[in-house]
């Protein structure tokens, strides 16, 4: 049989583990704390081990890194509510299988620890390969810990040690960039340099010398011989930002530098050899503009290696508070002043724009913000009019004093001051709301969860509400 073992400091947590795992059929153990996680890594064999991050006497990083040394052909999932990009790459290059955020849905989870499992058998008769340790330099401007945020980042880990070309895409305003200077921080190349060169900002011939570089007298106003940037890059990483941009003439010449390795100045015959990760980036549909004839097909197979699709802001809007705190503490450090706040009147109008700039706009209207509030609390008046809250009236202005007193607010630290849920909550509100989108009956809610009804009614009876002692629902 398979044994599991679940290392959770919340009871609430480690018994909706342990009771998803049963129903899969897997003998499971659990521990609630990391020393007992790691005490079993000596004594006990576990084909999979589930362990939370942040727990008492001894972290899940120091339960991974025990199964890693003792047990390495045990795949360790960690599971964190404090789901962030150093957090991730952190547990995927010391050798986590995998990192999901809380609150989990089941399903994703049921999927992970399947695809945990499948690998183990597949590697069962192999050693882990030694893991590296984990670049010094922090990626802290990429921000976010939603479920998609977390696959970003799981991905820039992997991709980031070789020397693959990749493709980022999405659209204006989601990082595009960032994620680039993370993958070259993250990988071998870190120490030489990340070239930025932006495909829309320069006409074809401008781009062409600046990427190959020219020779003295080559055209009019080339008065000295110019280094290209692939010639600069050689050793680090080229990041060539809007490719799809990039017209027919630069095409060609960038996919003959990809096949042969070298680059020819302008006005020169003289080739130079070139040693360049290219990273790519876009807010274009390249395959539809294959399709169409814009862009050739060759030299998008050939950018195409590994593709890291960026969502927009619209799609992740649990990651705005996130962003907020974030933007308002590297505005404070930037200005050299107190972190301010954001009143809890402001954070449901940030939360209900679409932000067709992403983040981009979003650290835009915070940085304005900023800039206007008084008294260091952000109100509705201060955001930019565009968001809705421009315009006040005279109980708007009244709702906007009575805002400067205490009131939920979203500062540096975190989230809502005021608003910081325990897991136990988390489950509450979901189970309730399930139960709610299924008028109460609770064999379809517990359906829907992916759990058994038995969960269901514990889960409820700890919450303090009565499950009832028969199931009136079980025809329904």
């Amino acid at each position: 049989m398979t044994r599991v073992l679940v290392a959770e400091d919340d009871r609430v947590a480690r018994d909706l583990l342990c009771e998803i795992l049963r129903v899969e059929g897997f003998e499971v153990d659990a521990v609630d704390d990391g020393a007992g996680a790691i005490e079993r890594a000596q004594a006990g064999r576990y084909d999979l081990v589930l362990s939370d991050v942040r727990m008492d006497r001894r972290s899940g990083f120091d339960v991974l890194k025990a199964f890693t040394g003792q047990a390495p052909e045990t795949p360790v999932i960690l599971i964190t509510a404090f789901g962030d990009v150093t957090g991730a790459m952190e547990a995927i290059q010391r050798g986590a299988y995998d990192y999901v955020s809380k609150p989990f849905n089941v399903e994703e989870l049921r999927l992970t620890v399947a695809r945990a499992l499948e690998r183990r058998r597949l590697v069962a008769e192999q050693k882990a390969a030694a893991s590296t340790a984990p670049p010094t330099t922090k990626i802290e401007d990429i921000v976010g810990k939603s479920a998609v945020m977390l696959d970003v980042y799981k991905l820039v880990a992997r991709v980031a040690g070789s020397s693959a070309t990749v493709l980022v895409t999405g659209e204006s305003g989601t990082g595009k960039e960032l994620v680039a200077r993370a993958i070259h921080t993250h990988s071998p190349r870190a120490h030489a340099a990340f070239v930025p060169v932006n495909c829309t900002a320069l006409s074809e011939s401008l781009l062409e010398s600046e990427l190959f570089g020219h020779a003295k007298g080559s055209f009019t106003g080339a008065v000295a011989a110019k280094r290209g940037l692939f010639e600069i890059a050689s050793g680090g990483t080229l990041f060539l930002d809007e490719i799809g941009d990039m017209g027919p003439k630069m095409q060609a010449q960038l996919l003959r530098t990809l096949q042969d390795g070298e680059v020819r100045p302008v006005g020169t015959t003289e080739a130079i050899r070139v040693d360049v990760r290219l990273v790519c980036a876009t807010n274009r549909d390249l395959e539809a503009e294959v399709r169409s004839g814009k862009f050739r097909e060759d030299l998008y197979f050939r950018i195409n290696v590994v593709t890291i699709k960026l969502p927009p802001l619209r799609d992740r809007p649990g990651d705005i508070p996130i962003l907020v705190s974030h933007f308002l503490g590297k505005i404070g450090r930037r200005d050299g002043r107190s972190v301010a706040a954001l009143s809890g009147q402001a954070m449901p109008i940030l939360m209900k724009y679409a932000w067709p700039g992403n983040v981009r706009e979003l650290e835009n209207a915070i940085d304005r913000a900023v800039a206007v509030a008084k008294d260091n609390i952000i109100l509705p008046s201060d955001l930019p009019p565009e968001l809705g809250a421009g315009r006040k009236s005279v109980g708007a202005a009244v709702a906007d004093e009575s805002a400067r007193t205490p009131a939920p607010t979203v500062g540096a630290a975190g989230s809502l001051v005021d608003d910081r849920p325990t897991l136990a909550e988390l489950e509450r509100r979901y189970i309730d709301l399930v139960l709610t989108e299924c008028g109460g009956n609770k064999k379809k809610a517990a359906e829907r969860l992916g759990i058994d009804r038995r969960t269901l009614y514990r889960a409820l009876e700890r919450s303090g509400v009565d499950a009832g002692t028969t199931d009136d629902d079980d025809d329904a």
